[in-house]
């Protein structure tokens, strides 16, 4: 009878102890970041990484790759290694992101390194290096003509080409927008509906290599209406112009008012399609009964007529209900 005793007694003390094991294995600690991550060699279509071994007794290291300006992400298990080479998803000119973490046999993983940007060269051979990335993107200012934007100039080991700028919708697609030489540019001002998009500029070389990109700025806002203005005839001392209003809001214009500040010395004296009120050089145009609402992408033209003394430049600003329009 004690035998019996004695024996579920030990059950329970084994069974409790082989639970505290477990719950002590469950409760080690992870291992250490790995250290000093940085690129042994690189290729087009290849990174080769290295860094320094972890503390913890890891016995597998995870590399985790972010191309840049992109939604696909990559994850890599390297084993008990402290140098990889990584091929797949690897572009020329490509932006990437690389970090490591280190794994124990408890599968256990530890904070990531920190993160190593890389930009793979243009070709296999000769000039493979980048040049350094373009400085303190800055928009400056916006005109009828867009977002002005300035950097800082980047350097090469060579000679250096110009700035590709790019507009980026914040999920996945870059839209090239031009080219130049020097450190400024005027990029037009689209859509910013998700918030998210954004301006970049890469440098390039003469081998073709694009540098890492620059800090990235947000558009303005879009502003509600676009304002063209043509003149359609002009003689001495007197002119016809046309302004061309276009909604580009999402909702409809309902009932409008157009202040356009004319650019010369004109004096506006009878317009088709609006009422009209000059003060100084600021003419007002407001609907009539049947052009009063405008659908979104929808448009209206005004005629103007009018005199001049010495100039009939064409206007500077243009604002509907008192917001500003792009004027074209």
């Amino acid at each position: 009878m004690h035998t019996h005793r004695f024996r579920a007694f030990l059950a329970v003390l084994l069974s409790t102890g082989a639970l505290l094991l477990v719950t002590g294995r469950a409760a080690a600690a992870a291992p250490s970041a790995p250290a000093n991550l940085h690129v042994s060699s690189v290729s087009p279509t290849s990174v080769t990484l290295a860094w320094t071994a972890s503390t913890g007794n890891p016995v597998d290291y995870s590399v985790t790759y972010l191309p840049a300006f992109g939604d696909v992400g990559y994850s890599q298990r390297v084993g008990n290694a402290t140098t990889t080479t990584i091929m797949s998803g690897i572009y020329p000119n490509s932006q990437i992101q690389f970090t490591v973490q280190a794994i124990d046999t408890d599968g256990h993983s530890s904070a990531a390194s920190s993160p190593l940007v890389v930009v793979t060269p243009a070709n296999t051979s000769g000039d493979m290096t980048a040049p350094t990335a373009p400085g303190n993107l800055t928009l400056t200012g916006v005109g009828p003509a867009g977002a002005q934007l300035t950097w800082t100039a980047s350097t090469d080991d060579v000679e250096l080409t110009g700035y590709y700028v790019y507009l980026f919708d914040g999920w996945y697609v870059s839209r090239y927008l031009g080219t130049t030489t020097g450190t400024s540019f005027t990029a037009p001002i689209l859509s910013t509906q998700t918030g998210m998009v954004r301006y970049y500029v890469r440098a390039r070389d003469t081998a073709g290599n694009l540098s890492i990109a620059s800090n990235q700025v947000s558009p303005p806002p879009a502003t509600p209406c676009k304002v063209a203005y043509r003149t359609t005839s002009d003689w001495p001392g007197g002119f016809v112009a046309e302004v061309k209003l276009t909604n580009t809001a999402t909702t409809p214009v309902n009932g409008w008012s157009l202040a356009v500040s004319l650019g010369g010395d004109q004096h506006v004296t009878s317009s088709w399609a609006a009422k009209w009120v000059q003060s100084g050089s600021t003419v007002t145009l407001t609907n009539e009964t049947w052009n009063a609402t405008i659908q979104p992408g929808a448009d209206i033209t005004v005629g103007l007529i009018g005199t001049y003394t010495t100039s009939n430049a064409s206007p500077t600003t243009a604002a509907l209900g008192g917001t500003a329009c792009n004027l074209a």
